[in-house]
């Protein structure tokens, strides 16, 4: 039987590419105006866009909210996420 508490959960909700709505964040690696990368409770989440800012931060609640032109998510696990920060320093 799937225990429900161990169960991980994430819904991502995007409004006409401008609005982001994201639960089951862990914490906020980084971010800037054209990058956002999450740490969520499937693995690290790359938001790529424009004017990206975050409406809406709650830890608490797993929730962020973010505004700006989104055009495209990436999912990496932990090992991908220190390779791509390791080959990006090291090029």
């Amino acid at each position: 039987m799937i225990d429900p508490v161990k169960t991980k959960r994430q819904e991502i909700k995007m409004l006409n590419r401008k609005l982001l709505e994201i639960s089951g964040v862990l914490n906020v690696e980084s971010f800037d105006s054209e990058e956002f990368v999450l740490e969520t409770e499937l693995g690290f989440l790359t938001i790529k866009g424009q004017n990206l800012h975050i409406k809406n931060l709650s830890l608490e609640q797993g929730l962020v909210v973010i505004e700006g032109t989104v055009n495209g998510l990436t999912y990496a696990d932990a090992h991908d996420k220190t390779k791509s920060f390791l080959g990006k320093l090291f090029k």
